[in-house]
């Protein structure tokens, strides 16, 4: 645990050493401020405090829990019982079993009711971390994910309920709605849009779309935590002041859907590290 507080000191400090920089220097323009981003990113890639995420959720996916004190290797993930090497690559995907088009979170979802016996309610009351507590789900998340670093993204839309989650997805993402009239789209359809030291990905670049989609989940070294998917979508729809969706909802699978396939091509490459 000290190691954890460490880097993120270390990382805090380069964030903010950069941050005082770039609003200190009147001069500074666009190319100045992509510059010292650069040199912010360069230092904090070495090493990711995710890895420590990644460890805790390999040793929760072997472990027997849950009221039937099983281990979840016996959970399909696309690929067979208990494989994850590549998994995520290819996901979301449409299961038989449940019928449904279905993400990584989704899935594990599936797998810790169905094998493990835990009821739904209680691994959804709190999905997403905070200071204080880890939820297992996304510790698991971590660990499946990084299993799938370096593998090609390469989603499928073979089967009809993958077209079309894919579709609806396309259509949320330019919905507008809520008190700003906002869309996914309205920052996210643009080169160059930037909130303060965060770039915006344009999901119309097709180069954009593959490098911020195979850059989550991530560890966010501002929050200090590791972030899943279901957390990035839950966290824009915040800022827009939509209603906040249920966890691995149809919707935000139908979202990560249209995201995800417009990443294939590009090698995955989390988990990522976030300022």
């Amino acid at each position: 645990m000290n190691t954890i507080i460490i880097k993120n000191t270390i990382l805090l400090f380069a964030f903010g050493a950069f941050s005082i920089a770039a609003m200190a220097d009147d001069k500074s323009g666009p190319a100045k401020a992509a510059e010292d981003i650069a040199k912010y990113r360069e230092m904090i890639s070495d090493g990711n405090p995710a890895e420590f995420d990644e460890m805790r959720g390999e040793e929760l996916w072997k472990k027997p829990g849950g009221p039937n004190n099983v281990s979840l290797e016996k959970c399909d993930l696309g690929k067979g019982a208990g494989v994850v090497k590549g998994v995520y690559a290819e996901l979301p995907r449409y299961f038989p079993d449940t019928q449904r088009v279905q993400d990584l979170e989704s899935r594990l979802l599936t797998c810790m009711t169905t094998l493990q016996g835990i009821p739904e309610k209680d691994i959804t009351a709190k999905p997403f971390g905070s200071d204080n507590y880890q939820p297992a789900i996304e510790s698991l998340v971590a660990y499946v994910v990084g299993q799938s670093k370096g593998i090609q993204m390469n989603v499928s839309l073979k089967h009809p309920k993958e077209k079309e989650a894919y579709e609806i997805g396309k259509r949320v993402f330019v919905y507008r709605a809520g008190p700003y009239d906002f869309a996914c789209s309205t920052c996210h359809s643009q080169d160059d849009l930037r909130i303060r030291m965060q770039d915006l990905p344009n999901f119309n670049n097709k180069k954009s779309a593959q490098s911020a989609y195979v850059s989550w989940p991530a560890y966010r070294v501002s929050q200090g935590l590791f972030r899943s998917f279901q957390w990035r979508i839950n966290d824009c729809l915040r800022q827009q002041r939509f209603p906040e969706p249920k966890y691995a909802s149809d919707v935000t699978i139908a979202l990560t859907m249209f995201m995800a396939k417009s990443a294939n091509g590009a090698a995955y490459a989390g988990p990522g590290l976030k300022r």
